[in-house]
């Protein structure tokens, strides 16, 4: 209970979970969405950030399940199918705002479907004490689903992507610091830690921006571990380790998985070798609020590793992380945690990042020239064959062969519309977005060398 009637509560518990709820894709949605309703009212957090809740009916299953606990709520619409990004609050929902990612995949890559989704991140200001008040009594919630990471390696052709997006979520965060409210950015990131995404988003924040798990465990694992393996049980203890990990039965294969659906529940021993677990779902938290002491971590794990109680099925793809803010002076008992580093001068790590980052983005950028070029050629090749199939069909002494030409003109016309549109809408606007990226990250390293006064030049520009 809070101290005065205008205070805010002595704790706050914040859930992230991606409830994999692709439309046709995921399987057993609804029974997966009420038991995740279920397991949400068990844990009881004060707010809740859902990825991957692509479709109303399924949004609000949760919603039924959770109302009396979550009364308000916020459902994202974004792109052609929707961002999959949703937000249940126990306290009043003051304002909200959804910003696209401008870099999000592409749209020729359709059978991945993040440039269709319209990924961005959102912003929810929540109410936690009653009366005016001051940035004590609101909290900004920032719930974010990233690209996905398909590929990996020197030629990941997505890492330029996830960059752009940590670097966006990064000034967004920064901006609603400056309101001197708690600062609270949970979601589905796609990102393992010390990963240059990673540390973009956290040097773009000043390093005021704390991940909660790492604060309490900083001795964790940073991705998987080959030579030795760590048991499922300790990834979920101490590595936070939320996604690919064995006890998750949607990484199974499929002959498991269709036992799974006949009544053969299969348990696996919490103390199973896990090569393969990754943390990928975060919660971060900025705890210092204008004119109150700092919030402290109290507390973080992950959670909803459970199955369904009849389909014996994982509740989603990802196991779930819910992280315990305290009121300072609300428990004596927990230790005064050390503020955040706010140095303005980069050291040398973060330069050496921003060189990295510009390394990737030239060579993505190249790419795309490339990219661009051709599917220009391919449309004007495009437009003479279109040309020579009308042609033809004067001269052919057949109607079956002009109606052959007649149809393969159809489908030359339709491709190279396409290529010729990819490459003037699509490519066109990636390539300018890369130009403003390039500059601003060549710009964050002058100003972080010191050398604020000098003249940026991008080799775009």
């Amino acid at each position: 209970m809070a101290t005065a009637q205008h205070d805010p509560p002595d704790e706050i518990s914040v859930l992230t979970l991606n409830v994999w709820g692709l439309l046709h894709i995921s399987a057993l949605r609804p029974q997966r969405m009420t038991e995740i309703g279920k397991h949400i009212n068990a844990l009881a957090p004060a707010i809740v950030c859902l990825q991957e809740l692509f479709t109303q009916s399924d949004y609000h299953l949760i919603r039924q399940a959770t109302v009396d606990l979550l009364p308000y709520g916020k459902y994202y619409f974004s792109g052609a199918f929707g961002g999959g990004l949703a937000i249940l609050s126990r306290y009043p929902i003051e304002e909200s705002t959804f910003t696209p990612y401008t870099l999000n995949g592409r749209p020729t890559a359709f059978w991945r479907g993040d440039w269709f989704v319209g990924k961005g991140i959102a912003r929810a200001t929540i109410r936690i004490a009653p009366g005016p008040g001051g940035p004590q009594g609101l909290v900004d919630i920032f719930n974010t689903h990233t690209h996905a990471p398909y590929e990996s390696g020197p030629r990941d052709s997505y890492i330029t992507h996830r960059l752009a997006q940590s670097w966006q979520a990064g000034k967004l965060i920064r901006d609603s610091m400056h309101k001197g409210r708690l600062i609270i950015a949970a979601g589905d990131w796609n990102m393992r830690p010390d990963s240059l995404p990673y540390r973009l988003l956290l040097d773009q924040t000043t390093s005021a921006l704390q991940d909660s798990w790492r604060a309490l465990h900083p001795q964790s694992a940073l991705g998987p571990n080959h030579k030795a393996p760590p048991t499922a049980r300790h990834n979920i203890v101490e590595n936070g380790m939320t996604s690919n990990n064995v006890l998750n039965t949607w990484r199974w294969s499929k002959e498991a998985q269709k036992k799974l659906l006949k009544g053969d529940p299969q348990p696996v021993s919490p103390d199973e070798a896990d090569p393969h677990g990754q943390r990928l779902d975060y919660v971060f938290v900025s705890t210092s609020v204008a004119g109150s002491e700092d919030w402290l971590i109290k507390g973080a794990k992950v959670v909803m590793t459970e199955r369904h109680p009849e389909l014996h099925v994982s509740l989603s793809d990802h196991f779930g992380v819910l992280t315990t803010l305290k009121r300072p002076g609300a428990d004596p008992s927990l230790p005064t945690q050390p503020a955040p580093k706010t140095a303005q001068v980069k050291d040398k790590y973060s330069l050496d990042m921003y060189d990295q980052i510009l390394e990737r983005l030239q060579w993505y950028t190249t790419r795309e020239h490339s990219q661009k070029f051709w599917r220009r050629t391919r449309f004007y090749v495009g437009l003479l064959l279109w040309v020579a199939c009308l042609v033809a069909v004067w001269f052919v002494p057949h109607s079956y062969i002009a109606f052959i030409l007649m149809l393969v003109a159809s489908l030359v016309l339709t491709g190279c519309t396409i290529e010729g549109l990819l490459s003037l809408l699509f490519f066109n606007s990636e390539l300018r977005s890369l130009r403003e990226f390039e500059w601003e990250i060549r710009n964050a390293k002058a100003v972080g060398s010191g050398n604020s006064q000098t003249t940026v030049y991008g080799s775009l520009q």
